[in-house]
């Protein structure tokens, strides 16, 4: 099972909480299934997630990858084992938040 990093939690509780807030159980729903789909994808083939999201290509790091799950950004260190470090709504401006 893939380690999530204490900021990738936060970043986890921090969705549900607001889609729970407003009522969007199949939000929170699509959240939890992308985040598993995510940590199956990095687990089975760690290299091969992207250098960074293609719309912020400043944002590649060594060490580090990405992958899009549903309607998420997840960033995960290629260490071995991989750990994932964040995760981002797609519309999330995600520069800001790093």
């Amino acid at each position: 099972m893939i380690a999530f990093t204490a900021k990738a939690q936060r970043q986890i509780r921090a969705l549900r909480r607001h889609y729970d807030s407003l009522g969007r159980t199949e939000a929170t729903r699509n959240l939890m299934t992308a985040v598993q789909e995510a940590a199956e994808r990095i687990e089975a083939a760690p290299a091969a997630g992207l250098p960074a999201p293609r719309s912020y290509p400043e944002l590649a790091r060594p060490g580090r990858a990405w992958v899009k799950a549903g309607r998420y950004w997840v960033l995960y260190r290629t260490t071995a084992p991989p750990v994932i470090i964040a995760v981002f709504f797609e519309t999330a401006n995600i520069p800001g938040r790093l």
